[in-house]
């Protein structure tokens, strides 16, 4: 069977704005009374110093929109923040849009029909004859499943395709609660794009194998709820514990399946949920923080982007050579999913 190898990643952000800035001019009042105290330390110790909102806090409060209107701003947004990550991607990767012979499009923070898929089909150039396939609520873990989707079709169909994440979390700020979960998800998330084209060819970053695991029983600990006004995320304290359990031997099997073992790997790409989420994998794991520190970097720079993210760390961990790279990323489920890249 071909190969498939990542040729290519493209990153795109709305605007900047500091953690803190964010935090002073509208969260701080937004979380009036009660809930402020709580609100500054999670927000402070989120390991998260810059971020990026399609809806600046600072210039409109978007917390009582109606799901209708962020579904319409979603769409005004994520149409050219991908059409921007797809076109760097394309660009590294040397290829036309109209040799794509596949796009897939995962995002769970909005939704239209026509799709994003169908509508960047249109507006990049892409052929007629080129498949399309959208991959919704998967969350944080959406592009390795996507990335498995593309590299089975690129091996099997011998043509090229691209994956792109894109995701807006800064739509669905929720009306104040005293609610930590709430809290937690408005101080870590932020948004952004990220494309891989995928070529059937071989070469260093080749993937070689995608895997996951879902643990059913802990389903409740990540939701994502779509309501009157906007989307609604639960996120369970014990996310991190439920990890634990399963981390390790996840890992361990898809290295061994290939010879490897975890001091094989050069660079990890661990989704980071959170700090706390970081530090979990790490311990399992028998991380340093050198391991870690492109995951924490991406958390500081841009924020949890949700599943564009991994897709991120990879991209920074390119510069470090062709070693091993490991992607981890974490979702609803809870499921577990990982990809070796080398």
């Amino acid at each position: 069977m071909v190969s498939a190898r990542i040729a290519g990643i493209g990153v795109a952000h709305p605007p900047p704005v500091t953690q803190g800035a964010v935090f002073d001019g509208f969260f701080a009042g937004h979380y009036a009374g009660v809930a402020r105290g709580l609100a500054k330390r999670v927000f402070e110790n989120s390991g998260v110093v810059t971020r990026h909102g399609v809806a600046n806090p600072l210039v409109e409060d978007v917390s009582q929109w109606p799901t209708s209107r962020r579904m319409e701003r979603y769409l005004a947004e994520a149409l050219p923040l991908g059409k921007e990550a797809v076109s760097a991607a394309l660009a590294e990767a040397g290829l036309a849009a109209s040799d794509i012979g596949l796009l897939a499009v995962c995002s769970c923070t909005g939704y239209v029909t026509p799709g994003l898929d169908i509508l960047l089909a249109r507006d990049l150039g892409l052929p007629a004859t080129a498949q399309r396939l959208f991959v919704g609520h998967m969350g944080c873990y959406a592009a390795l499943p996507g990335l498995g989707a593309v590299s089975d079709f690129v091996s099997v169909r011998r043509r090229p395709a691209v994956l792109l994440c894109v995701e807006l979390p800064s739509l669905h700020v929720q009306p104040a609660a005293v609610d930590p979960q709430q809290v937690v998800a408005h101080a870590l998330f932020s948004d952004a794009a990220a494309a891989a084209v995928v070529l059937p060819t071989e070469g260093t970053y080749g993937v070689r194998e995608v895997a996951s695991v879902t643990d059913t029983t802990t389903a409740d600990y990540m939701t994502w709820q779509v309501t009157d006004l906007g989307f609604r995320m639960g996120l369970s304290p014990q996310v991190p514990d439920a990890l634990r359990a399963h981390v390790r031997p996840l890992v361990a099997g898809v290295l061994a399946g290939h010879g490897l073992s975890v001091g094989d790997v050069g660079g990890w790409a661990v989704h980071p949920g959170g700090p706390r989420i970081l530090d979990v994998v790490g311990e399992e794991l028998g991380l340093s923080e050198d391991d870690l520190a492109a995951s924490r970097g991406v958390l500081a720079d841009h924020g949890n982007c949700s599943s564009p993210t991994v897709l991120m760390i990879a991209d920074r961990l390119r510069d470090r050579g062709p070693a091993p790279i490991m992607m981890l990323a974490f979702g609803p489920g809870l499921t577990l999913y990982s990809a070796l890249i080398a």
